[in-house]
């Protein structure tokens, strides 16, 4: 059922706020956040001792409790109880923007099922800051967030996104960059490649090259901090009208897997598929169900 959320229409209401904090100068969080920040009736976060130093920074004293990878279950709970009796929470991350690649993602799915108003604030973003001063193609763009640790996974994962045409965002840990690009030049080629690291701090850092000697120049480095790393669609994406599709090798089952696995819905994922093929929704939905046999070309044999 269709839910229009009128963000300013009714204060009295609990209201979950996200709020991107900085992700390295300070000088970059708005005046909107602080002013949130100091209003709310208390602040959620991942490190309660991380927060209370930006809150500290700018003379804001605020109730802090902790939300996290680890309790989110328990305290998302609380959270959402709290909202529903109308108290006003702000979320924030340790930095940047939250419900990105954390779990805040799972609290604004909560509240936007019991149609608790959530509004986002604008802010810092390490993947669009990083993406906007790269050199590569804005255009299109994928943001992919963490890899798999696993490598197995990880390898799966890049094999799916190396058929995509788009400019890819990543976020690595530094100590597993090198495996990381590793695996990037072997499954995706030798993109274009940027790799950057302590976005708007004093050491910021773009090092631009391709896959191959980024993996080079990481082996010799000590490299510290959260990377943001931005890939090329790479040269065989520069697409004519002759070049095939990228799925023309999969099946409709695996075609509509595929949207499955980047996070649609079975029936978005399988909406996507019959339009790319310009096949009927209904013959995708069957083939994908097995209620019929699939050649690879979306027709049904009997």
């Amino acid at each position: 059922m269709i839910w229009s959320q009128s963000s300013y229409a009714a204060e009295h209401q609990g209201i979950l706020y996200l709020v991107p904090t900085p992700i390295g100068n300070l000088e970059d969080i708005t005046f909107r956040a602080l002013e949130v920040l100091k209003t709310v009736d208390y602040i959620a976060c991942e490190d309660t001792r991380h927060t209370r130093k930006l809150l500290n920074h700018f003379q804001i004293d605020q109730m802090l409790v902790s939300y996290h990878e680890h309790n989110k279950k328990q305290q998302g709970s609380r959270l959402i109880s709290d909202l529903k009796q109308g108290k006003r929470i702000a979320l924030v991350t340790d930095a940047g923007m939250p419900a990105i690649s954390d779990p805040g993602e799972d609290l604004v799915q909560q509240a936007v099922a019991e149609r608790i108003p959530v509004i986002s604030l604008p802010g810092a973003n390490a993947a669009l800051t990083g993406l906007v001063a790269s050199g590569l193609s804005t255009r299109q763009f994928l943001f992919c967030g963490f890899l798999e640790r696993k490598p197995k996974a990880r390898q799966e994962q890049l094999a799916a996104l190396s058929r995509l045409p788009y400019t890819l965002i990543f976020y690595e840990a530094p100590h597993r960059l090198v495996e990381t690009l590793e695996d990037m030049v072997e499954i995706l080629g030798d993109r274009r490649a940027v790799l950057v690291r302590e976005l708007t701090k004093r050491f910021e850092e773009y090092i631009r090259g391709t896959l191959g000697e980024l993996y080079q120049w990481a082996q010799d480095q000590d490299v510290r901090g959260e990377c943001t790393l931005i890939v090329d669609k790479g040269e065989h994406f520069a697409l004519t009208s002759e070049q095939p599709p990228w799925w023309q090798q999969l099946t409709i089952k695996e075609h509509v897997e595929h949207y499955i696995e980047q996070g649609y819905a079975p029936k978005e994922a399988i909406k996507q598929t019959s339009k790319e093929r310009q096949l009927p929704r209904r013959e995708v939905y069957h083939l994908y169900h097995g209620l019929g046999q699939d050649d690879g070309q979306g027709k049904q044999n009997p």
